[in-house]
């Protein structure tokens, strides 16, 4: 296969994601945990609220599938990052919600720093000529 068929960055993406189906860049590793942990930072949501909120705050650029989103979910909890509890949610129907704990906050804060300084450094390769 040659050079002339590579496509860098294909459109494509495996993942089913919640609401509309547009297409959505994938994210480098350890994002979405980093994304959950920031939409909870601001209280207790429910999972297809915390799918909203990225998407909304993204400006409508990032949707978290389910499968990535439940997924990481699971992985918050064993981490002891989040904990969870049943409730009712706006349309009266049964619900999870998950909420920070203070390890997942002093977490966030720790990776955040961390996808700073990453983010930062890839910026500075991408404008050099």
């Amino acid at each position: 296969m040659g050079l002339d068929n590579f496509t860098p960055f294909a459109s494509y993406s495996p993942h089913i994601t919640m609401g509309n189906n547009s297409q959505t860049p994938d994210l480098p590793g350890g994002t979405v945990d980093l994304l959950i942990l920031k939409s909870l930072a601001a209280g207790t949501r429910h999972g297809y609220a915390i799918a909203q909120y990225i998407r909304a705050s993204s400006g409508e650029v990032l949707e978290l599938g389910e499968s990535s989103l439940y997924t990481a979910l699971q992985r918050l909890l064993l981490n002891g990052w989040v904990k969870d509890e049943w409730g009712a949610s706006e349309n009266n129907r049964r619900a999870r919600y998950y909420t920070l704990t203070p390890a997942g906050r002093k977490h966030l804060s720790a990776q955040t720093r961390e996808f700073d300084l990453v983010m930062t450094a890839i910026q500075r390769v991408l404008r050099t000529a």
